[in-house]
């Protein structure tokens, strides 16, 4: 295999074993090349014998319900895996038993690391700590305080939200909706985007809330909008905590024969590319790049290491981003 892909039998060895050593991009394409010519097929099972580990990571998820970051988050993942010979699973999360499930999964062995994008309350900081105490290595995408012993990436969502209701207010706007996420609504204290909401009204004292579920999907989103819309006192603005959510309120406004953003204003949240071709453009909060490159080299940077490195952390930036809707 060596000869036919023009490389040293090391090179082969560390580009099959998936050791992260520096192989040229070109070159690690050859000896893949040359190990499918030759029918090569590596005894996956021996190999996690010898090494004590499964070359699997797990990626856990609240829903597998095709968010748009965390599609981009799996591609990333699978990508970085993929040039360093791991799998991937991922683990729904969507109830108090799977998250249950899940921690015991992870706790028996059955991946080498776990990237954990926490969104929804069930799986809970108490949880997430004791996987942690075991010494899995770990990366969570969380604003939680109080996570040890794992890297943590935090998104200021908060600041941002508060930003696009301050823009909304110097507009004029004084009866702003809140379209939540199931798990906004739900919980004791505002949190992320909700409370960046509930914080600019408090500094204008604006007392009025309207806060309403719908935006986990975009059908509710739709008829969560339709009937805010359709009312005698209905809001001005609305702002949706993704959004999907968002240009469904687009549509609904539409729909009834009114105009954005004239009759009503429209934020949403996530900043995906699907704004860039509503109509109006959405105005959004969310990050400026979809990379999560950083991120996922935060974990194979534990999986490799010869001791546990220092809990990390990064922040990735949120701004808001003005567009035709508002």
């Amino acid at each position: 295999m060596a000869e036919l892909a023009n490389v040293s039998v090391a090179t082969v060895s560390y580009v099959l074993s998936g050791r992260d050593r520096p192989v040229a991009a070109e070159t690690r394409q050859r000896v893949l090349d040359a190990a499918r010519q030759l029918g090569y097929t590596p005894n996956q099972a021996a190999r996690s014998l010898r090494k004590r580990r499964t070359q699997r990571v797990a990626l856990v998820l609240s829903s597998l319900g095709g968010v748009p970051s965390d599609e981009r988050l799996a591609t990333d993942l699978h990508e970085m895996a993929d040039a360093r010979g791991y799998s991937v699973v991922s683990l729904a999360v969507d109830s108090e038993a799977r998250a249950a499930g899940a921690i015991d999964v992870l706790r028996g062995g059955f991946a080498d690391g776990a990237l954990v994008n926490l969104v929804a309350g069930h799986l809970t900081r108490d949880l997430l700590g004791g996987l942690a105490t075991t010494g899995l290595p770990m990366v969570v995408l969380s604003n939680e305080s109080g996570l040890e012993g794992c890297d943590l990436v935090r998104t200021p969502e908060m600041e941002a939200s508060a930003e696009a209701v301050e823009h909304l207010l110097a507009q004029g706007r004084r009866r702003i909706a809140f379209m939540a996420h199931r798990h906004e609504v739900y919980r004791d204290k505002p949190a992320g985007r909700l409370l960046g909401y509930t914080t600019a009204l408090d500094r204008h004292g604006v007392s009025e809330r309207i806060v309403t579920a719908g935006a986990d999907d975009r059908v509710a989103a739709y008829q969560t909008a339709t009937e805010l819309l359709g009312s005698p006192n209905r809001p001005d603005a609305i702002f949706a905590a993704s959004d999907r959510a968002a240009i469904s309120v687009i549509w609904a406004a539409r729909d009834l024969g009114l105009s954005v953003p004239g009759d009503v204003a429209v934020v949403g949240a996530g900043n995906i590319d699907e704004g860039l071709i509503s109509n109006p453009q959405l105005s959004t909060v969310g990050p400026l790049r979809h990379d999560y490159t950083d991120v996922v080299r935060l974990l194979f940077d534990r999986l490799q290491a010869e001791e546990p490195p220092p809990a990390r952390e990064i922040v990735r930036s949120w701004t808001f981003v003005r567009r035709g809707s508002s």
